[in-house]
């Protein structure tokens, strides 16, 4: 078939880690490109037979009878990674972010090195969610004049650019960027310069989805993406980020087949604004760096056309700033050791080096600020505060859930708002409590069992002594470079407001 042999002669046929089959062309950019549909192998296919055969048309049929025969081609070898933005050089370990570009420049990021190349060394696809990001050029002062465009302190700022910088490194867990603050201080246009640094895109900005399907459908197109004005989480959603922080991975039916699955699989960079996401359960909080912002005041609010044109002119600037402290980073990163590990510990570690790198203190500010969205998170649950509360009386307690319930009865008054009906509810509640009860200094076992005949498991409550440490205190980080310290990147004033 001539449409099987152009693509031969011209295409790598090749199927992605999660079984799709994809193309790439031999001397061209190394993109996958998709077999079927919209900017796909298809089309270009039919422009090239049209092209070699004197303007010959091929039909439909002959091109989809193509499509299938490449497709058993290209399940012929091994799964090839396939990336989406940032990825990382398997020959060497260099982390490679795809530009976007369509002559299919990248950018390759090594330790005290980065530099721009002509044509990545890692495979990515590409989708419609995406857009080109700036070559980076040496402008100088990229970070402050970054921080002259936001609505934030110095602290704040700084637990900023230590996730921005950790946003662009992909085999590790990235916390929820979180701003939260009332109407007027500037959450969503904060959200999406920021997100548009690391993972630029025509819809930045996304709706609360509506179920898991639309959901993995927005995560698998984009590298990076942001929740805009997100006012409560559902059960649902809530397991669903925690699981697109650490690697989620849906199992769906084949387009039109009954015993064939479709799997996608991706960990993801989130970030999402928010006046008050109400009571959040305890494995979210801990997965979410917050940052409050303040009310901007009249006079210094700029409209959307000079942040945009300022954003614009700073971005190549801030992009050299930022590939120049994650390249320190990566330098110093093998050599940091933590005291203790937190959760998200492999994001601690790049915190810690960036503090090496910087002489910055944003690993304690993180940690400091995660027990406190812990806590808040636990005011917010009447159940967890009355455990807490109760467990306030009592060095240990021992005994059945149904016993704890029991003792936790508001009287003869109506129950609070998701107030556990029975014992085996009240004891799925406390293990998803557990993690924010721990960072008040209670800890939960429920591995005991009563010595009784019936053999009931018990649950144990014991909160740490007055003068220890919270479970999440700021520990100690160390970094052994085997060089002289990187001298820290100079960070200018602010730039004034426009």
């Amino acid at each position: 078939m001539r449409l099987v042999e152009l693509a031969r002669d011209r295409y790598d046929l090749i199927t992605s880690d999660d079984g799709r089959p994809y193309a790439i062309e031999r001397t061209g950019p190394n993109i996958a490109l998709p077999l079927r549909g919209k900017a796909g192998l298809r089309q270009r296919l039919a422009r090239l037979f049209t092209d070699s055969y004197n303007g010959e048309v091929p039909s439909q049929s002959a091109l989809a009878d193509a499509m299938t025969v490449l497709e058993g081609i290209a399940s012929d070898d091994d799964p090839v990674p396939v990336h989406l933005r940032v990825g990382t050089d398997p020959a060497s370990g260099t982390i490679v972010i795809d530009l976007g570009s369509t002559d299919g420049r990248a950018v390759t990021v090594e330790p005290e090195r980065w530099q721009t190349v002509p044509r990545s060394p890692t495979v990515f696809r590409r989708s419609g969610a995406m857009a080109p990001v700036p070559v980076p050029v040496r402008g100088g002062d990229g970070l402050a004049r970054l921080h002259g465009l936001l609505n934030m302190d110095q602290d704040t700022f700084r637990q900023l650019v230590g996730w921005l910088v950790a946003a662009w490194i992909p085999h590790i867990p990235h916390p929820i960027l979180t701003f939260k603050g009332e109407q007027g201080t500037g959450k969503s246009k904060t959200a999406q310069m920021v997100v548009n640094l690391i993972d630029p895109s025509p819809a930045t900005k996304r709706s609360q989805p509506r179920d898991v399907k639309t959901w993995a459908t927005q995560a698998f197109s984009s590298w990076a993406l942001c929740l805009d004005n997100i006012s409560t989480i559902p059960p649902w959603l809530s397991d669903t980020l925690c699981k697109a922080v650490t690697g989620d991975g849906i199992v769906d039916r084949a387009l039109y087949t009954d015993d064939d699955v479709v799997v996608l699989t991706f960990r993801r960079v989130l970030a999402m604004t928010t006046i008050d996401a109400g009571a959040l359960a305890g494995d979210l909080a801990e997965r979410l760096l917050m940052l409050d912002l303040q009310l901007i005041d009249p006079d210094r609010r700029r409209t959307e056309e000079e942040l945009d044109s300022a954003f614009e002119a700073v971005r190549p600037a801030v992009l050299e700033a930022l590939l120049d402290l994650l390249s320190y980073v990566l330098a110093v990163l093998p050599y940091v050791e933590l005291s203790t590990m937190p959760r998200m510990a492999d994001y601690a570690r790049v915190l810690a080096a960036v503090d090496q790198v910087q002489g910055w203190n944003t690993l304690d500010a993180y940690l400091a600020t995660s027990v406190n969205v812990a806590t808040d998170a636990l005011e917010g649950d009447p159940f967890g505060r009355a455990v807490a509360d109760f467990t306030d009386n009592w060095c240990t307690w021992s005994g059945t859930a149904g016993q704890l319930l029991e003792l936790l009865t508001f009287g003869d008054g109506p129950r609070p708002p998701g107030w556990p009906k029975d014992a085996t509810r009240a004891s799925g509640r406390l293990k998803r409590l557990a993690p924010l009860l721990r960072s008040i200094g209670i800890t939960v076992d429920d591995t005991q069992r009563s010595q009784d005949r019936h053999r009931q498991r018990l649950l144990v409550l014991s909160r740490a002594p007055a003068d220890a440490p919270p479970a999440s205190v700021p520990s100690d980080a160390t970094a052994r470079p085997p060089w002289p310290p990187v001298a820290p990147i100079p960070e200018p004033d602010p730039l004034p407001d426009l």
